[in-house]
């Protein structure tokens, strides 16, 4: 069941168009969620027509992000995290996952959509120990998306930057790549980049997109692989480096396409 309803808007914000797709609702749509309307529908089916591998591909996506952050969270040891451009809240999300391993873990989404605001702000909660917000943040806007997360994390100890699916909305790589290394130059070293977007390199998911982008007023822009690698320029790659999201420390993954790549590297 989808939920049709439409959420009201935080005091102050312009009312919330549903009749057009969103990008967030429509990948919540691909993962099985309720949280999404008709237009995103239309839209998402458009897109499986022609590239019935999105649903893997999203798939991909969010498992990739659970095994970066169990990583972050074991491995590095890291307690803190700002996920931008977050999204729709889902099952298996940030502070979920990060919680789980260790629940004073600190967590901020960030997103500039304000039905992402509503919706987050009514569901999100976390451990005792811990904390979740959702604040208002633009990536177009680092600093500021920076300052407000100040008011949850502490910005002098190593936190974990998640960029997941988001800087396809960035259609301009040098401004993208500024983005990057704005956010990252903001966290202390030791902090760690999370990051996946989607790839140029099949035909039938290119034609997808193109019919996508027609009809959304937030046009997402695929890359090429070597692209993406550079968004990860100064860092320290994670072995094994930038590579199909499904295949990232899974090596029980069968070979699959490069439909959507991800990495995560330290800030050294």
């Amino acid at each position: 069941m989808t939920n049709d309803a439409t959420p009201r808007p935080p005091a102050g914000q312009p009312p919330i168009d549903t009749t057009v797709p969103h990008s967030a609702r429509v990948w919540n749509y691909w993962l099985g969620g309720q949280d999404n309307y008709p237009a995103d529908r239309a839209a998402g089916d458009q897109v499986l027509a022609i590239f019935p591998a999105i649903v893997e591909v999203a798939r991909a996506q969010r498992a990739f992000l659970d095994r970066a952050i169990s990583y972050l969270a074991v491995e590095a040891g890291l307690r803190q995290f700002l996920d931008a451009g977050s999204g729709l809240p889902t099952a298996g999300a940030t502070h979920q996952i990060a919680q789980r391993i260790a629940p004073a873990t600190r967590v901020v989404y960030a997103d500039n959509d304000p039905t992402l605001l509503a919706h987050a702000r009514s569901v999100l909660t976390s451990t005792p120990e811990g904390a979740t917000d959702y604040v208002a943040g633009d990536l177009r806007a680092p600093d500021q998306l920076t300052g407000a997360a100040r008011g949850t994390l502490d910005l002098h100890q190593p936190v974990g930057l998640v960029l997941l699916g988001v800087l396809g909305h960035v259609g301009d790589d040098g401004e993208a790549r500024s983005i990057v290394e704005r956010l990252m130059t903001a966290l202390a070293p030791g902090s760690y980049l999370v990051l996946a977007d989607g790839t140029d390199i099949s035909e039938a998911g290119n034609e997808a997109q193109r019919q996508y982008n027609e009809r959304s007023p937030l046009p997402y822009h695929l890359r090429s692989p070597d692209r993406i690698g550079a968004f990860f320029a100064g860092l320290d790659l994670v072995e094994p480096g930038v590579v199909p999201c499904s295949q990232w420390r899974n090596p029980a993954a069968p070979p699959q396409g490069e439909a959507a790549v991800g990495g995560v590297a330290r800030k050294p």
